[in-house]
């Protein structure tokens, strides 16, 4: 892991939000392990991957999303339901509970959790991308795409990838899905620290957001948005092993 400082510890409940980052590179008894405390659906949709490497990462993401929530409210891994609020973003099916978000990428994911505003992550891996250009004329704001366009090339991949994840931690955790553009905000470029700089009729929502950057390790890049002003975002990672914790 590098980038960041993720301090490794033991899931339970949190003080403040945070991101928990996750290695997705298991051997076969930890594969199953995590197999285990899926619900039914989850192991439907697993199965409906053609690739076994990304049948294997949907289902060891999703459960250390449960033994993270489990932790955090003393439940057992396996007993947590899940329902889908309206734009799609996943809840607790009770209703109560902490907000929180996952994301997957290559052998690394994140999860983030928030006792109080509402939050989104994203990570994505650094791959070549030789229409980035196009799609930041396409789907970004205006300011963003010339901010990329004016680049140097070396730079313009990284900074693409900072501000695709940054954009998708904001939607994600709005929760609004397809209804709110990617267009219709903007957000800060490296090397500007992570910011939501502009919220299409809402010019006090900048105001009221915590960006963060985050480097997960494993030829990742990420992004966590939190809804609350100027806010501290700890971040974990699940120790060696984090599988056995399931049972």
């Amino acid at each position: 892991m590098s980038g960041d400082a993720w301090t490794v510890r033991e899931p339970g409940p949190a003080a403040r939000a945070c991101v928990w980052c996750v290695d997705l590179a298991l051997d076969a008894p930890a594969l199953a392990a995590c197999a285990g405390v899926l619900s039914t659906e989850e192991r439907a949709r697993a199965a409906r991957f053609l690739r076994p490497v990304d049948r294997d990462r949907y289902a060891a993401s999703h459960a250390a999303l449960r033994l993270i929530l489990g932790r955090a409210l003393g439940r057992a891994p396996a007993d947590l339901a899940f329902a889908e609020r309206p734009g799609g973003k996943p809840a607790l099916a009770e209703g109560a509970g902490p907000d929180f978000n996952l994301s997957h990428s290559g052998a690394r994911a994140l999860v983030a959790v928030s006792p109080g505003g509402r939050i989104g992550v994203d990570v994505e891996a650094l791959r070549p991308m030789p229409d980035a250009g196009r799609v930041a004329r396409t789907y970004f704001a205006p300011d963003e795409a010339a901010a990329l366009a004016a680049r140097p090339h070396p730079e313009r991949m990284p900074a693409f990838m900072a501000c695709w994840t940054r954009k998708e931690a904001f939607v994600k955790a709005v929760g609004a899905g397809l209804a709110l553009p990617l267009a219709r905000f903007s957000v800060s470029l490296p090397p500007a620290p992570a910011a939501l700089l502009r919220l299409a009729d809402d010019p006090a929502a900048p105001g009221a957001w915590t960006m963060r950057h985050l480097e997960p390790g494993g030829g990742t890049v990420g992004a966590v948005a939190l809804e609350a002003p100027d806010a501290g975002i700890d971040l974990f990672a699940l120790p060696p092993g984090w599988p056995a914790r399931l049972a």
